[in-house]
């Protein structure tokens, strides 16, 4: 079914570029490529300079003008000189690369191998991921990019990765998995996205892809963490504001679609949609403010079946009033504020915070109601650090209360495909980030390092803690008194450092190696102790947290 899905949204992206591919004879001046913090992260000296005033937040982004140079140049660093073929294609230039006057195309192979062991598991594990995968690019004219890329993977991951995905049905952020004998995962992950820039007002795109909204490597608003989704994502943009627009298609394995009158039927996972708007306004070149909205529905309720709601599909309107207009609504809703200040040159301030249910007088007597439910982000970001070109860094703090992203029934809370839509842990944590990299010639260079204290629900018994986002709100055990962390208590400890010599940087083919050490202290439990060395050779700009 997962497999039959991305097909279809494939071929049905594919078609419609084909469709659409007639033109004239201008070179290509837009493109876009999957959101990888990474990556991106690569271009704050552009995006976050007080002499620029771009929209920072959503992401990912359709690379125009300044951008779209700076994209180029990092597709291009430090070419290899050389005449033969082999080494050209192995160093400098896609695989097939066509450039024409109305049109260009490129194809890679795209692998990822790796090796790994566990010095400090108690089974002192071996992993290892093997990776076949292809990407695709076509630009027409200066209107139109689709990019689309598909892989087959095999793996045995460490320990802790491998109990959440036996305990979720998922690869974290790859969507459905075959469990294999003796610990062996196999799934396939597939992306595809088309978009048309109408002008410099308005674009549209149309894809199988993530989403993040933010400045942050997290975002309690919507996040690239969980898989991939169909939407369509409206932008415009007028003088300093941009606007965008977006409805979801999403699915629920933990929630199928069954057939009421055969116990045993099933027919797929369960459809969910999503309606998100973001409305972004530079005020100045230093300040940014804007305000995010997002509901999500079921496709069949108690009600029976809905579809998609078109109260939600006009473009030019937030959805709240909407959704308020009905009195029983069973929709859940979200309101949020992202906003960004650049403090000095090279430092920028940033911060989100995000409601879902509010009632003033219970918020403000401070005594753990329940139903108010909130998180919020703190963070700085900058680059060229101490004078040093290239050596960027992040620090970032997050919290959720508990049962933020909960809804009543499981089906219609915040998530897709079984993985929250914005932060791995779901609610009921603190989180404190710290990330730095550093680019050298073309040595990559990156350092994190993270601690979570988080509560959960006691094993073995019906509680309800707030932190698992797929139980209900009705079966919190205590009205009052809730507060962060409150549960089994965990502190999570996560470190990783990473090296790598990019081959080509025309599709970040890469020789990597890296070491990630995992401490997870639960209360009345041995700590989980994971030390995994890692090399291997890489490819590709996607973005996948085990950082959890």
């Amino acid at each position: 079914m997962m497999l039959s899905t991305i097909m279809n949204n494939c071929i049905a992206i594919i078609s419609l570029t084909l469709a659409l591919s007639i033109g004239s004879t201008v070179m290509a001046q837009i493109k876009n490529q999957t959101y990888s913090y990474q990556h991106y992260q690569k271009y704050n000296s552009l995006l976050y300079s007080p002499e620029t005033r771009l929209h920072t937040a959503s992401k990912p982004f359709l690379f125009k003008d300044d951008l779209l140079s700076r994209f180029d140049s990092l597709h291009s660093i430090h070419p290899v000189e050389s005449r033969s073929w082999v080494v050209r294609k192995l160093f400098n230039e896609h695989l097939v690369d066509v450039k024409k006057d109305d049109h260009t195309f490129y194809l890679d192979f795209l692998p990822d191998f790796v090796l790994g062991r566990d010095l400090i598991d108690k089974e002192r594990q071996s992993t290892w991921i093997n990776t076949r995968g292809v990407q695709a690019g076509l630009t027409i004219k200066d209107k139109f990019t689709f990019y689309t890329n598909f892989f087959e993977n095999q793996a045995i991951f460490p320990r802790y990765i491998g109990d959440y995905i036996t305990d979720n049905q998922v690869v974290p952020g790859q969507g459905t998995v075959e469990n294999l004998a003796n610990g062996k995962k196999d799934w396939m992950y597939a992306t595809a996205s088309l978009s048309y820039d109408f002008s410099d007002y308005f674009q549209v795109t149309l894809a199988y892809d993530k989403n993040h909204i933010g400045d942050g490597y997290r975002s309690v608003l919507l996040s690239d963490i969980s898989s991939n989704y169909t939407h369509l994502k409206f932008t415009g943009n007028i003088g300093n504001v941009q606007y965008t627009s977006m409805w979801a298609y999403m699915l629920d394995q933990k929630n199928p679609r069954v057939d009421e009158d055969l116990e045993t039927g099933r027919y797929g996972d369960g459809i969910k949609w999503g309606a998100f708007q973001y409305l972004d306004y530079n005020a100045t070149n230093r300040l940014s403010v804007g305000l995010f909205q997002a509901v999500i529905w079921a496709n069949h309720n108690q009600a029976g079946y809905r579809n998609f709601d078109f109260n939600y599909s006009n473009p030019a309107i937030f959805l709240r009033p909407v959704e308020s207009n009905n009195s029983s609504s069973p929709d859940k809703m979200f309101l949020g504020l992202n906003a960004k200040y650049k403090t000095f040159r090279n430092v920028t301030a940033y911060g989100q915070f995000l409601l879902g249910e509010f009632t003033a007088k219970e918020f403000f007597a401070n005594n753990g109601y329940k139903h108010n439910k909130w998180g919020a982000q703190l963070g700085i970001k900058g680059y060229d650090a101490f004078g040093i070109q290239n050596l960027n860094f992040l620090g970032e703090y997050n919290l959720v209360r508990p049962y933020t992203y909960q809804h009543f029934v499981s089906i219609s809370n915040y998530s897709n495909y079984g993985e929250p839509l914005a932060h791995p842990r779901g609610a009921n944590f603190r989180e404190v980030v710290g990330i730095a990299n550093y680019s050298w010639d073309r040595m990559d260079f990156s350092l994190q390092g993270t601690w979570s204290g988080f509560g959960t629900d006691p094993v073995g018994e019906d509680l309800n803690m707030g932190g698992n986002i797929f139980k209900s709100y009705r079966t919190a055990p205590n009205t009052y008194g809730n507060k962060i962390g409150q549960g089994v208590a965990n502190d999570l400890y996560y470190a990783d450092a990473r090296a790598a010599y990019v081959l080509n940087p025309k599709y970040n083919l890469r020789l990597e190696v890296g070491y990630t050490q995992r401490y997870r202290r639960i209360e009345g439990e041995n700590t989980q102790k994971s030390g995994l060395v890692t090399f291997g050779l890489r490819s590709s700009f996607r973005n996948f947290y085990c950082d959890f």
